[in-house]
C-alpha cells in the first residue's frame, strides 16, 4: 500500500521486507523508500522545512529612544544586519518597513535598507503607530507573521485586531523599556540587546596645513 498526497504530508506504518531492494534517499519533506521511481513515505525527516511569510514593522523614533536610553548615547544605533536574520530565524521575508517620525531621515539607511531587504523608509507627519497600524491591517492577509518593533503600549490593541486575524504577532524591543501588557498579549517576544546596536563614530577629516606661501605642507 502507498500514500501519495500533495500539500500536505500523510503519515503511515508501511510493512518492508528485511530482503527486500527497496532504497532510501533523503529529502526536504521526509525519508523515503524508492522503488521504480515511486515514492513511499515512512517516517518524516527531522529537518522540517518551515514555508512562512513575515512583515517586519518598526516604529523608528521608539526603537531609537529606547537604545538611546540603554547605551547611554545618542549615537547607537541599530544593527540591521545581525538584527533582521535573528527575528526572522530562516523564515521568509516579505516587507520591512521603516517608520519614523520627522523630517530628519538618514538617507544611507534607507538606502541599506532596500539594497539589503527590499525595504522602504516611511516618513511620519507626527508618531509612527498610526501609519504603521494601518500598514500592518493592510498587511494581514498576505502574511503569517507581523513583528512590531516598538515597546509601547499603544499597539496593544492592534496585537489584539492581528492574531484575531489569524495572524501570528511578535514584538521586537528593548525589554527593559517595553511594556508588560505588549509582552504579554504577543505571540513570542524578542529582546533587543547591545548585540543588536552599535555606536556610531564619524571619521575626523585629514586637513593639510597651509604654508604661508599658500601651498600645503
Amino acid at each position: 500500500m502507498r500514500t501519495i498526497g500533495f500539500g500536505c504530508l500523510i503519515r503511515q506504518e508501511i510493512p518492508i521486507n528485511p530482503g527486500s531492494k527497496l532504497k532510501k534517499r533523503k529529502s526536504g519533506w521526509g525519508q523515503y523508500l524508492q522503488k521504480k521511481g515511486e515514492n513511499i513515505m515512512t517516517t518524516p525527516n527531522k529537518n522540517i522545512f518551515i514555508n512562512q511569510s513575515v512583515a517586519i514593522l518598526c516604529d523608528g523614533n521608539n526603537i531609537e529612544r529606547s537604545i538611546h536610553d540603554q547605551s547611554k548615547t545618542t549615537s547607537a544605533m541599530i544593527n540591521f544586519d545581525t538584527l533582521i536574520p535573528k527575528l526572522l530565524s530562516n523564515r521568509g521575508l516579505n516587507r520591512l518597513i521603516y517608520f519614523r517620525e520627522g523630517k530628519n531621515i538618514s538617507s544611507k539607511l534607507a538606502e541599506r535598507l532596500h539594497e539589503l531587504y527590499y525595504g522602504s523608509v516611511v516618513p511620519c507627519h507626527k508618531s509612527a503607530d498610526i501609519p504603521l497600524s494601518i500598514k500592518a491591517t493592510q498587511l494581514a492577509s498576505k502574511v503569517d507573521t507581523i513583528i512590531i518593533m516598538s515597546g509601547d503600549s499603544d499597539y496593544v490593541e492592534l496585537v489584539m485586531h492581528l492574531k484575531s486575524e489569524g495572524v501570528r504577532v511578535e514584538i521586537a524591543a528593548v525589554q527593559e523599556t517595553t511594556a508588560k501588557i505588549l509582552i504579554d498579549e504577543a505571540d513570542h517576544f524578542h529582546p533587543i540587546t547591545k548585540e543588536d546596536w552599535f555606536v556610531y563614530t564619524a571619521q575626523k577629516r585629514l586637513t593639510r596645513k597651509r604654508t604661508t606661501t599658500g601651498k600645503s605642507a
